[in-house]
């Protein structure tokens, strides 16, 4: 009995030095690196031959979500942990300015050692925007996300994928091979939002078109302009 009690209490000292080394760094991360960071993201998964994100998906999402190097990390215990932004389009064609978002979650299984994953989400109809500008969802729970079709081949599951309310893509570095954001918490991340814009400001403000969109985010507006030209006016 001592010893199992010894080795849940090593188990789970393991899992927390491995949660705290892998997401201190991300914490520490400039904003502007993060937003370049969130625009190469998005453009690699876009154009990544027939396992990219199909364009005609990009042009019908209500908004767009991009976490650049979500990280997990875990010991038999894991966690999940990563900074991003969101855009949605308004007045039927522009995207709004950056909103700051944060995902955070946590998991248990055999699992061990520590990876980084960026994920983007497309929020395709109004029940998914509404979830996006509330102060917290869970994926899984209020919010539902199914795997997103890859390539140009896609094409035709694309209309009986838009009934989700959200489809999510994922590309993996490290030891795990996969990743699954069921039992994520999204919220804003209004510490971000605050250094980005000077001020306080919520996501909302930010996602309904009420707010400019500041210079640091220059190269991840032309990402989004560049991978859906035909939505720009």
């Amino acid at each position: 009995m001592k010893m199992n009690l010894r080795h849940h209490i090593w188990v789970l000292a393991i899992a927390g030095s491995f949660s705290a080394a892998a997401f201190a760094a991300d914490r520490e991360v400039k904003v502007e690196d993060r937003l370049d960071a969130s625009a190469d993201t998005l453009s690699d998964m876009m154009r990544a031959s027939d396992k990219g994100i199909p364009q005609d998906l990009l042009d019908k999402a209500r908004c767009v979500v991009v976490i650049p190097g979500m990280k997990k990390a875990g010991f038999i215990f894991g966690a999940k942990y990563g900074r991003g932004f969101a855009v949605c389009r308004h007045g039927g064609s522009g995207w709004s300015a950056p909103a700051a978002m944060r995902v955070e979650g946590g998991s248990v299984g055999f699992q061990i050692g520590a990876s980084e994953t960026d994920i983007v989400l497309l929020v395709n109809n109004d029940k998914g925007l509404n979830h996006l500008l509330s102060d917290k969802f869970t994926i899984g729970g209020e919010a539902t996300a199914a795997a997103g079709p890859v390539g140009r081949d896609a094409a035709a599951q694309t209309d009986a994928m838009l009934h989700a309310e959200m489809l999510s893509y994922s590309r993996s570095r490290g030891l795990f091979a996969g990743i699954s954001l069921e039992g994520a918490t999204l919220r804003p991340d209004q510490e971000t939002n605050r250094e980005l814009y000077g001020r306080d400001v919520t996501n909302r403000e930010i996602l309904t078109g009420d707010v400019k969109s500041p210079a640091a985010a220059a190269k991840f507006e032309h990402a989004l302009h560049r991978e859906s030209p035909q939505r720009q006016r």
